[in-house]
């Protein structure tokens, strides 16, 4: 039997033997670009997404957050999470018997009136279908389902992310035909799921009779006028934070300064999560990077990257985790205080090298804990939250990207779990990579 040949066989009913089949898919050329697509045109259609909703399982998404950080990590580590990945991936639920062979021989004519008309009528399984008929999707197509999902962030968020993530796992992967239209039909699929508008509604109230467009430009604020934003998205309630931050954005305030207000907002909401929202949190990180990517203009998408922020709890400045005081300063001492779930010495650690100017060593430093980390344990949230990281800190003033790493370091730290799924995966990798 040949290495493709296994490979698909563990991806159709994963056993014992999934990291070694992994391994040896892996080392022929091509192989990870290979082993990817065929796990994505396996899996796309026969897990049973209807039964996560209203959540989306990240087994497939999160594979985009890993080749994302592939340049951060040694080989070993990026095979680590991609093993482990893919494990999650094929061991999500799975639709059974004849509802699944309807879905992989799903396919309608391609056509963008019909497509839009299913998500409209929310009618996922239809939108599935009619994308399959689509020759070869490309990032225009993508983006327009972007378009259509902006306003609606059932799930916070999940629709407008993953249209993007897919984009750009697309685009990894090479474009293939067949893969692409499986990705193109899961992000269609989750667009014509329930929607939810009620912040996008919200702010368009307060926006009516304003021409208002949130220009790309660079952050120029200072720390205490961007303080003072900070203020508004953790502290008000709903309404109030609306009213505040819409006068803002009719004021002209460009998306720099915007976005670095809503990073060190939700930096803070960070280190005041608790240990069982540690990963629900970090994924404002990952709306926040669509945001930096895409770059709308449409204040009522960054009205709703407001809500969102605000939308978890603050806890008194005194009651909030601090960094906590070291002796030695290194990488390797920062990720065994997150191994070791010290989360106020890796704040410290990471603080400590951000002030040294190592902020590259810190990202990687956060890659290679998440590394460390089966996903399914965690949802996919660390890798995720650390890809976003990477996305985010060249759109950001130094300020906001250093707190962002430093509320991470601690988010990582609170939220260590099992490891033995990257074992095994170790243990086949230490014989083939």
């Amino acid at each position: 039997m040949s290495a493709e040949s296994r490979w698909s066989r563990e991806l159709e009913t994963p056993s014992e033997g999934f990291f070694a089949a992994y391994v040896e898919r892996t080392s022929e050329p091509d192989g990870v670009r290979d082993a990817v697509r065929e796990a994505l045109k396996t899996l796309i259609p026969r897990i049973d997404w209807e039964a996560y909703q209203p959540h989306v399982p990240h087994g497939l998404p999160g594979l985009r957050a890993v080749l994302r950080l592939q340049p951060l990590l040694g080989e070993r580590s990026f095979h680590r999470a991609l093993a482990t990945q893919l494990h999650m991936a094929a061991t999500e639920g799975r639709r059974q018997g004849q509802v699944a062979a309807q879905v992989q021989a799903a396919k309608g004519s391609g056509s963008w009136r019909n497509l839009e008309g299913f998500i409209q009528s929310r009618r996922p399984g239809l939108a599935y279908a009619e994308a399959q008929g689509f020759e070869l999707p490309g990032l225009d197509d993508f983006q327009r389902l972007g378009r259509l999902t902006e306003l609606d962030m059932a799930n916070v968020g999940h629709k407008a992310v993953l249209c993007d993530h897919l984009a750009e796992l697309h685009g990894r992967l090479g474009h293939p035909k067949a893969t692409g239209r499986r990705l193109f039909g899961l992000a269609a699929w989750l667009a014509a799921t329930p929607e939810d508008t009620f912040w996008a509604r919200r702010a368009a109230k307060r926006l009516v009779g304003a021409e208002v467009a949130v220009p790309w430009t660079d952050a120029i604020l200072g720390g205490e006028a961007l303080e003072s934003q900070v203020r508004d998205l953790c502290d008000l309630g709903l309404v109030a934070l609306l009213d505040r931050f819409t006068e803002r954005l009719k004021a002209g305030q460009g998306s720099g300064d915007t976005l670095a207000a809503l990073v060190l907002a939700a930096s803070e909401k960070q280190l005041d999560a608790r240990r069982d929202l540690e990963g629900k949190t970090a994924w404002t990180f990952a709306y926040l990077a669509t945001l930096a990517r895409t770059r709308p203009a449409d204040p009522r998408i960054w009205c709703q990257a407001a809500a969102l922020v605000n939308l978890f709890p603050t806890d008194e400045p005194e009651d909030r985790v601090q960094p906590g005081l070291v002796s030695a300063v290194a990488p390797e001492a920062l990720l065994e205080a997150i191994l070791d779930s010290e989360a106020a010495l890796a704040m410290g650690q990471a603080q400590s090298l951000l002030r040294g100017g190592k902020a590259g060593a810190v990202l990687e430093t956060l890659a290679e804990a998440a590394t460390r980390n089966d996903p399914t344990f965690n949802h996919a949230h660390q890798l995720i939250a650390v890809a976003a990281a990477a996305d985010l800190v060249p759109h950001l003033p130094t300020l906001a990207s250093e707190a962002m790493l430093v509320a991470l370091a601690k988010s990582l730290a609170n939220s260590q779990g099992s490891g033995d799924l990257g074992r095994l995966a170790d243990r086949a990798l230490g014989s083939g990579n």
